[in-house]
């Protein structure tokens, strides 16, 4: 059986908890789908991109984004980095190509309005957001995405923002 294998990063921009590490916590060893749900952390929300576990079916990422109200699903990462803060590795690239020559920008390959409709029948809100932004989450999109599209991967992707918790 495949694994939906679902990363998330360690604390940056000087905040003390990650709530979308809480989440793959919560997550890891569960089922989503009837597949088992491995969890991993990133640890440096740094320059180097995430690589695919090995059997994986599909693979989520999960971030942070201060100031939005519900999960977000995101639909494209786009090629570019620019980074507003520096990053856990002290990098703060500004308008740099992920990918250069790569092409400007690659969907999700997840059911994200379905994924939404999840969300929201199980009591939380949830929309499409329409781009990962073009910090670090971005990143870890387009460079997946990237990198399943060139190797011909037949492995489903996406990126998940989750608000900040209450604590």
């Amino acid at each position: 059986m495949k694994t939906v294998l679902v990363k998330a990063f360690e604390p940056f921009g000087g905040e003390a908890l990650n709530p979308s590490w809480e989440a793959v916590c919560a997550l890891d060893g569960n089922a989503i789908g009837g597949a088992p749900a491995a969890g991993s952390l990133q640890r440096r929300a740094g320059r180097a991109q995430c690589r695919n576990g090995r059997g994986a079916a599909r693979f989520n990422s999960l971030g942070r984004a201060g100031g939005r109200s519900d999960i977000n699903e995101e639909r494209i990462g786009i090629n570019v980095d620019d980074a507003r803060i520096p990053d856990n590795a002290s990098q703060q690239p500004v308008d740099e190509p992920i990918v250069p020559d790569g092409p400007a920008g690659y969907f999700s390959t997840l059911p994200i309005k379905a994924i939404v409709a999840v969300v929201r029948e199980a009591g939380s809100p949830a929309s499409v957001s329409q781009t990962a932004d073009t910090f670090t989450f971005n990143r870890v999109m387009y460079g997946r995405l990237h990198r399943l599209h060139t190797q011909g991967n037949r492995v489903r992707g996406g990126f998940v923002h989750i608000p900040y918790l209450p604590a």
